[in-house]
């Protein structure tokens, strides 16, 4: 029963992650603002989980503190890039784009920390390649693909960097409270904007903010972590890679959006890929332990 259970907090958590691309079509102003409304609602309900579980917040140094502020940086950057996609093509295109993350991250492992390299995941990296070639109808700065593509692999490319940053920090620390201070980090960087960039905003958008912060990134993370108590790594690995299957379809019910072939095809390539990559390098680890 533990077992069911864990499966649908981790389905559930995966099919929030992929509600949240909606946002950038429901809320019309600059990504900046709208991961500023992510990251603030976020931190706020992360601190409260964090209340009501007792965990400390203290970490070991000064100098750990300066690391979760400079991920903060990053984080900010990989939501604006998704966010950015988004609003320049479709959801369909900013998903798919940014599911390249798993290649890069077991692409780039061995740089990090100076272990042997994959040989199969140069394959999956060349694959995830060619799907993202099919996505792009033409390589010109004109067509809203071509943007939304290149703005999602930057968001793949920043998360991955954030993800092997975080491995050595997740050694140490719940995951939950690097979360809180990487959300607070960004909300502390993004703030200023609020005074540079114009923007009006109504209730209907706080609302929608705060849901894009509280349910579909506290919310899913701590269903996420909960899940992971009686779930293999490896198969929520597995499971999170349907994040892009369950935005596009939610994007195509509520927005009416339907991804062109030649995105449904490059797409199945990119998380094939992506699947790939996961299980590969998770089974290595495991051989190493």
């Amino acid at each position: 029963m533990s077992h069911r259970r864990s499966l649908g907090e981790i389905h559930a958590a995966v099919f929030l992650f992929g509600l949240a691309g909606l946002f950038g079509k429901w809320l019309i102003f600059s990504p900046v603002l709208i991961v500023l409304g992510r990251v603030f609602f976020a931190s706020l309900a992360l601190a409260f989980i964090l209340w009501i579980s007792r965990e400390s917040l203290l970490v070991a140094s000064s100098k750990t503190y300066i690391s979760l502020f400079l991920l903060g940086l990053l984080l900010s950057v990989h939501w604006i890039a998704f966010f950015q996609s988004i609003q320049v093509s479709t959801v369909a295109v900013g998903l798919l784009s940014f599911s390249c993350y798993p290649v890069l991250t077991a692409f780039f492992e061995p740089l990090f920390f100076r272990e042997r390299l994959i040989k199969i995941n140069i394959f999956f990296a060349f694959l995830c390649l060619l799907g993202i070639f099919l996505i792009i109808p033409r390589f010109q700065l004109e067509d809203s693909i071509y943007r939304g593509v290149l703005w999602g692999v930057l968001s793949g490319l920043t998360f991955a960097v954030l993800t092997l940053l975080n491995r050595k920090l997740s050694q140490q620390y719940s995951s939950t409270v690097i979360a809180f201070f990487q959300d607070l980090s960004a909300t502390l960087l993004l703030i200023p904007f609020i005074f540079i960039i114009s923007f009006r905003i109504n209730s209907q958008d706080l609302i929608l903010l705060a849901l894009l912060g509280i349910v579909c990134t506290a919310g899913a993370h701590t269903l996420f972590i909960k899940g992971m108590r009686h779930i293999k790594a490896q198969t929520a690995s597995i499971i999170n890679s349907l994040e892009p299957v369950y935005g596009i379809a939610l994007a195509y019910l509520l927005l009416d959006e339907a991804p062109s072939l030649r995105t449904i095809l490059g797409g199945i390539i990119v998380l094939l890929a992506a699947a790939a990559a996961t299980l590969s390098s998770t089974a290595d680890r495991q051989l190493r332990k």
